[in-house]
């Protein structure tokens, strides 16, 4: 019993490892499917804007991270400084300003319906302080064309008042649609852009401007591929049904013992052996 014990726990071992290659499996194809997608994405280069959003619609989770562009005139009076953002390990915040949108790629058929021209939402990069140098809080004056990445508006789950900035600019702790729509005039997209270039060119690191921010992904990781979970639970489940089956062999093993030792114990308690009568038998 011992043996097959021994043997058993070492199948169950061998199946649970399998079990858990496929999982690692899973994530490596789904992480290099989703870095292939990411480099095709660069490769097409930016796309307008209103040929992937359109003002105030659900935004698909698949344009987190596209590369798109759009042209208007920023409205710097209105920029906030988005609070508890980190670059690099270093916590900071983030340079949000509106851009007042002239051209998204649809000649203004994408807003046609909207009370006027929207706002978009765009991070221009990131600051250390919550009062950075006027170089960090300065656009581009007139009409700018901007390119950068898209993020998906954020929830407003984060709890507490953040303190006043005076001499900087107001504190908001997310990029929420919802909110921002109550501090700028007109239709808000339900997306951001993370600035990666403009025309003209808003002041550089080294001029004193906001450092640049990496491509944004999509929280939580990516998704597993489905065909290789599904092998490692069919490893897991014949690993379980090896120490399974070793359980049954002790249980039978066991009970036999059990009648055997009642057997030994009935003609032990009957040396004689009676029959009808309490005769010899």
């Amino acid at each position: 019993m011992l043996a097959i014990l021994l043997l058993l726990l070492l199948a169950a071992l061998v199946c649970g490892r399998l079990g858990v290659w496929q999982i690692d499996r899973a994530y490596e194809r789904a992480t290099l499917a989703a870095q292939q997608e990411a480099a095709e994405a660069a490769a097409a280069g930016p796309a307008a804007l209103g040929d992937l959003l359109v003002p105030q619609t659900s935004f698909p989770g698949e344009l987190v991270g596209r590369q798109t562009w759009v042209e208007g005139t920023y409205e710097p009076d209105d920029q906030v400084l988005v609070a508890g953002r980190s670059l690099d390990g270093v916590e900071g915040y983030l340079v949000l300003t509106p851009l007042r949108v002239s051209e998204d790629g649809t000649g203004g058929e994408s807003w046609a319906t909207l009370s006027g021209a929207p706002v978009l939402p765009v991070v221009r990069g990131w600051v250390d302080s919550p009062k950075p140098d006027a170089a960090a809080l300065d656009v581009p004056d007139g009409e700018v064309r901007v390119s950068g990445w898209l993020q998906a508006s954020e929830s407003t789950l984060r709890t507490g008042d953040l303190p006043a900035n005076p001499g900087g600019p107001p504190l908001v702790q997310d990029i929420a649609s919802s909110q921002l729509a109550n501090l700028w005039d007109g239709p808000v997209y339900t997306g951001y852009v993370v600035l990666t270039d403009s025309d003209p060119a808003q002041p550089g690191v080294a001029d004193g401007g906001p450092a640049p921010l990496p491509r944004p992904v999509l929280e939580g990781g990516t998704d597993v591929n489905l065909q290789n979970f599904f092998y490692a639970l069919q490893w897991w489940v014949f690993g379980l049904f090896a120490f399974s089956l070793w359980v049954r062999l002790v249980r039978d093993e066991m009970a036999g013992g059990r009648r055997e030792t009642r057997r030994r114990d009935d003609r032990t308690d009957d040396p004689v052996g009676r029959g009808i009568a309490g005769l010899p038998s």
